[in-house]
């Protein structure tokens, strides 16, 4: 029944991005030359199937939120001409919505179909590298980078990328390690950058790029805000995860921290009063003390209380997720595309 359900779904969903792409195409957007929709739609729905969050396809089945996502997130692949069987691009799991990331290769790819096939080049600057910037004009240049075979285990203290387009000009972008590090405080993706250094540092620079030149490409329309989207996808991340529940965890490390302490202290009498005179707050209760225990089981109630407020989750619908299951998908090592 479920591979029915799954099946109806796909086929529901390549007609839906088919059919807005044959308008979108009509309205003037061009793909890219061997770009086959179909054959990217196929791929996609493989990976939506063998999605590390679980079947993607058999989630839509029984949320149509989690379909709309789905199929907002494809459409958006064919207008930027991505494929997923070419590691452009994949799919993430944000509570019931999946979005479409685009990948290092993805972003080569749009960013050659934005500049007319320019020349990218990333590069990462070690610890002990010669490296002097300068100014050529307006245009930020790299004077000088000398590194040699004893510094490429150092650290990254920076990265570029030259990016020369078809007319000639370079276009040369610099992130320090600073800079680097806040881009990816504010990434979805964590683990990755510790163990792929090298590779996320090249990612980030090109990104940067590529924001400066999709917002002054004269493209069509619709592709520069498919891949507009795309990159801030990376960055925008809706949190799924309840307030309350974060200020109940803080709420509770504050009271047991001390645990430990409060045991020693044998003769602990200590009462916590409220204060009595509070400025502009005539008609707060007069101080009385609270034993420390009915604080304690005043707190057991609050972090016991359900939080659904936040949750960003349609009522009356099943996604079929087991509570153990973790709400946003991951990527195995070995399979991420960068």
């Amino acid at each position: 029944m479920s591979n029915d359900l799954t099946q109806v779904t796909q086929r529901s969903l390549d007609e839906q991005v088919i059919g807005n792409l044959n308008r979108l195409q009509e309205q003037g957007l061009e793909m890219p030359p061997g770009y086959s929709p179909q054959n990217a739609l196929k791929s996609a729905f493989f990976e939506l199937t063998n999605n590390s969050g679980g079947n993607l396809l058999q989630l839509a089945a029984n949320n149509p939120e989690t379909k709309t996502s789905i199929s907002n997130a494809l459409l958006d692949m064919v207008i930027q001409g991505l494929s997923p069987a070419k590691k452009q691009c994949y799919f993430i799991k944000y509570g019931n919505k999946v979005q479409l990331m685009r990948s290092y290769f993805g972003t080569m790819a749009v960013l050659d179909r934005v500049t007319g096939g320019a020349e990218i080049t990333p590069v990462v600057v070690r610890e002990g590298d010669v490296f002097e910037i300068a100014m050529d004009g307006p245009d930020l240049v790299v004077a000088k980078h000398e590194t040699s075979f004893e510094n490429l285990d150092n650290d990254i203290k920076a990265a570029y990328v030259v990016i020369k387009l078809a007319n000639g000009k370079e276009v040369t972008t610099v992130m320090t390690k600073k800079q680097i590090d806040k881009s990816w405080s504010k990434a979805k993706t964590k683990n990755v950058q510790n163990d792929f250094p090298e590779e996320m540092a090249k990612r980030t620079v090109i990104n940067r790029a590529a924001k400066y030149l999709i917002n002054t490409s004269n493209d069509n329309d619709l592709f520069v805000q498919a891949a507009k989207d795309t990159l801030e996808n990376e960055f925008e991340r809706k949190d799924v995860t309840p307030e309350r529940e974060e200020q109940a965890a803080v709420l509770e490390e504050k009271l047991f921290s001390n645990n430990k302490k409060a045991v020693d202290q044998e003769n602990d009498n200590e009462r916590i009063t409220r204060v009595d005179d509070v400025p502009e707050q005539p008609d707060i209760e007069q101080a009385k003390p609270i034993e420390k225990e009915d604080l304690m089981k005043t707190a057991e109630q609050i972090l016991e209380e359900p939080v659904q407020e936040t949750l960003d989750v349609m009522a009356g619908y099943e996604t079929n997720q087991k509570e153990s299951e973790p709400d946003v998908s991951t990527i195995e090592e070995d399979d991420y595309p960068f």
